[in-house]
């Protein structure tokens, strides 16, 4: 039977390019493949441009959108000023033509982002070698050597990223039986209010059902978000098959219910040791 590995992605921001490049970045409605195993890849301190990315990418995923968060579209305003900032040729940013702009002018970007989104991310592990894998991937996620982020550098999840393990089934049944993440922090606290003062709380309802995107060789859809072996600034990526559908809401559990049975969770902590030793290789 296989085995899944279930992660909770969830941040102020978040983003997905399947198909974004150059100046207009856009971001899909639920993370992308490529985008968690560059997660995973990060835990374990795997370098961009290296072949071990094949490894988590051969792993089974699927998603389940708790929260789809809201669309931002934000400006950014490129320069090549710390492109060597002692070689004035080197900042000039180079055009769709193979040229370069003239030096000091930049180029206006546009990004998208999803805020304040959840999903589940689940990865199911097939043969013994792939539960290895999901072995490592499961310890580096509470000790990460690179740092996490949601899609972009710039979007840190908001807390732990590692939900559960889960044995003896696979990725359909672990997302029908998750419970749902999609809670605010605003109704969280309007639920604990209404408590401490012996008040019924109408609970917002979540959604009846929830989408999912699961890989699936005969899926209705192809996403180009399968990591190919590519060099480190060059990366390309293969087709992968997905299948859109949709499972029942599980139930909410209440941190009161979570208090009163406590869980021996290992701490999190960030070695920073991957960071460090690139500071050293740039120095050398």
């Amino acid at each position: 039977m296989p085995e899944v590995l279930a992660l909770r992605l969830s941040g102020p921001l978040q983003s997905w390019g399947g198909h974004s490049r150059h100046t207009t970045r856009g971001t899909l409605t639920h993370p992308t493949k490529s985008g968690v195993v560059g997660l995973c890849a990060a835990a374990l301190g795997i370098p961009r441009g290296s072949e071990r990315l094949t490894e988590p990418a051969g792993l089974g995923f699927g998603v389940r959108v708790d929260r789809p968060g809201t669309l931002l579209i934000d400006f950014h305003t490129i320069s090549a000023a710390s492109h060597g900032p002692l070689k004035p040729k080197e900042q000039r940013l180079p055009t769709s033509s193979g040229g370069r702009l003239p030096a000091g002018e930049g180029k206006v970007s546009r990004r998208a982002y999803l805020q304040d989104a959840v999903f589940v991310a689940v990865l199911e592990a097939g043969g013994s070698e792939q539960v290895e894998l999901l072995d490592q991937i499961e310890e580096a996620l509470l000790r990460p050597r690179y740092p996490l982020f949601l899609g972009r550098r710039s979007c840190p999840p908001d807390r732990r990223v590692l939900l559960d393990r889960y044995r003896d089934t696979d990725m359909v049944e672990v997302l029908e039986q998750i419970p749902w993440q999609g809670e605010t922090g605003w109704e969280r606290a309007a639920r604990r209010r209404a408590e401490e003062q012996g008040v019924e709380y109408r609970w917002p309802s979540a959604p009846s059902t929830l989408p999912v995107v699961l890989d699936s060789p005969d899926g209705e859809e192809l996403l180009p978000d399968l990591p190919l072996p590519s060099p480190a600034f060059r990366r390309s990526f293969a087709d992968r098959p997905v299948r859109h559908d949709s499972v029942p809401t599980p139930g909410i559990v209440l941190e009161a219910e979570a208090e009163a049975e406590p869980v021996d969770d290992p701490p999190f902590s960030f070695s920073g040791d991957g960071s460090m030793a690139l500071l050293d290789e740039g120095g050398s």
